[in-house]
């Protein structure tokens, strides 16, 4: 991976005590341009990261992940069509206030993580209380959060912490592909999300706003479905 352009492999030692040095440099130093930022977060295989930025040239697009052998085939599809909009970090979502500073990015997606299925996993699952707390110091006020699953059990939980904080809901679905909501960009298909199609699994989809100054709140567990 070395070899692609806007490939970011960061040492530990390089965040472990500090932040990285393009914190708050991405668009002027990476993309050299102003334009806003979006992030996919367990990008995989980065089908997302690629496709949005082939459909929007005006904007910038990095895919992170933590498992480089993901990553090659987004960066190297990229890399092949001249994209000069995409970039792909490796690193871990947990430490991700040390790649960006506030109101860095404009929008998040989230395709396919793992659930987290096992008990007492709100604490891993990328839109548990935790994680958003992580995302609003990096998004614009009131910036979009966007996650697709074939999980019903993530997309319940995650629109119950919606409604729990009162957060803007933009769009739900529990059927993506017979809904409304079925266009061009969510019509997008990772790796993962063909092999749950082929198996018969529904997609699902919900996006809301995340407000930078509003504290995110786990749900009681007693309170929890």
């Amino acid at each position: 991976m070395e070899a692609f352009d806007r490939v970011f492999q960061p040492g530990f030692e390089e965040v472990s005590n500090s932040d990285y040095l393009l914190k708050g440099k991405w668009a002027e130093e990476v993309f050299q341009n102003s334009n806003p930022i979006t992030l996919e977060l367990g990008c995989g295989k980065g089908e997302y990261t690629v496709n949005l930025a082939m459909r929007f040239p005006e904007r910038n697009f990095i895919g992170v992940d933590i498992k480089g052998a993901r990553i090659w085939k987004g960066a190297k599809t990229a890399n092949e069509r001249n994209l000069k909009n995409v970039a792909f970090l490796r690193t871990r979502v947990e430490i991700i206030p040390s790649f960006f500073k506030e109101e860095e990015i404009e929008e998040i997606w989230i395709t396919f993580p793992d659930p987290q299925l096992k008990k007492k996993r709100n604490k891993k699952r990328l839109t548990g209380a935790r994680f958003l707390n992580l995302y609003r110091s990096i998004l614009i006020d009131k910036g979009i959060v966007h996650l697709k699953t074939d999980s019903d059990v993530l997309y319940l939980y995650t629109h119950n912490v919606v409604k729990y904080n009162n957060l803007k809901t933009l769009k739900l679905t529990q059927d993506l592909y017979h809904s409304e909501f079925n266009d061009d960009i969510l019509s997008i298909k990772t790796f993962y999300e063909q092999q749950f199609l082929d198996e018969g699994s529904n997609i699902t989809y919900i996006s809301f706003l995340l407000p930078s100054q509003k504290n995110i709140e786990e749900i009681p567990e007693d309170e929890q479905e």
